[in-house]
């Protein structure tokens, strides 16, 4: 008689890396829009003080969110405090494009939506949703901008052209660098450009000021990672011949084909996150 198959292992990750934690930061946004096209994007939880307390929010772009009819957050399971690697939490929202808080002022791309509502719909199913937050503590404030070279390594994470580890539910971690200085804002708004290769899907995507736990200290910041903004645009070489920037759609195939992209992303900095949790906060006193 031949023995019986071993079971399956799940496998393990430690989460005992700055790195690590920020693969369970974000979370894949699977949509389908009116006209029938599906797409995906990313989104990422971050945690916000305020006073008395403290919550969570799942932030991407509000153009990733904008005419959706339907759409879903795909999390991954927790247990015992741990992530269940390969387990898959989806959770569908009702009225999906009415569902998220929208930046007050229409030119920023930003968009939330309260983590709690999720959990307790997670919570009803019988799971609980692992995640490792951004504290926006963590944002990459004028001073220290200012400290900073023009030239500094970027990392961001997410999910771009739908590629993911579909087995483990992990997202795509991709480098890159600043190829504007972060001390001053691209065209005078609140953005500034990275050099790295940005495509449909990463928008919403978190992007940080990546300093290695193994480096040495620069420019008086220290070994840190620093919460620099959300990946909202990439530049594409128009018909007139000249760069132009366009909000990196949710759809797959939804720059043509023959576009010339430009390796260059449009990144809102993370000022506008926190000005975006404190009009939610106001409209919404926790």
């Amino acid at each position: 008689m031949r023995p019986a198959p071993p079971a399956a292992v799940r496998p393990r990750l430690r989460v005992d890396s700055t790195a690590k934690r920020l693969l369970f930061a974000t979370v894949r946004v699977d949509t389908e829009l009116e006209d029938g096209s599906r797409g995906s994007g990313t989104a990422f939880v971050v945690r916000h003080a305020y006073p008395g307390g403290s919550a969570c929010y799942v932030v991407s772009n509000r153009h990733l969110v904008e005419g959706v009819r339907r759409g879903g957050l795909v999390f991954t399971r927790a247990e015992d405090g741990e992530p269940r690697i390969g387990a898959r939490v989806e959770l569908a929202i009702e009225d999906f494009a009415q569902a998220w808080f929208l930046h007050p002022d229409p030119a920023v791309d930003l968009a939330l939506v309260p983590l709690r509502p999720l959990e307790q719909a997670a919570q009803a199913q019988g799971v609980r949703l692992y995640y490792s937050p951004i504290d926006t503590r963590l944002a990459l404030d004028a001073a220290t901008a200012a400290r900073l070279d023009a030239l500094e390594d970027v990392l961001f994470v997410g999910y771009p052209s739908g590629v993911w580890d579909q087995t483990n539910l992990m997202p795509i971690l991709r480098r890159g660098t600043t190829a504007t200085p972060l001390a001053l804002d691209f065209e005078g708004r609140p953005e500034f450009l990275v050099d790295a290769a940005v495509f449909p899907g990463s928008s919403g995507s978190p992007v940080f000021v990546h300093q290695p736990e193994t480096a040495p200290a620069m420019h008086g910041v220290g070994r840190q990672i620093h919460f620099a903004g959300v990946v909202a645009a990439v530049f594409f070489r128009a018909d007139s011949g000249l760069p132009v920037p366009a909000p990196v759609p949710a759809q797959h195939g939804g720059l043509a084909a023959a576009t010339e992209m430009l390796d260059l992303g449009l990144v809102i900095k993370a000022d506008a996150v926190l000005g975006l949790l404190a009009a939610y906060l106001r409209q919404y006193p926790p």
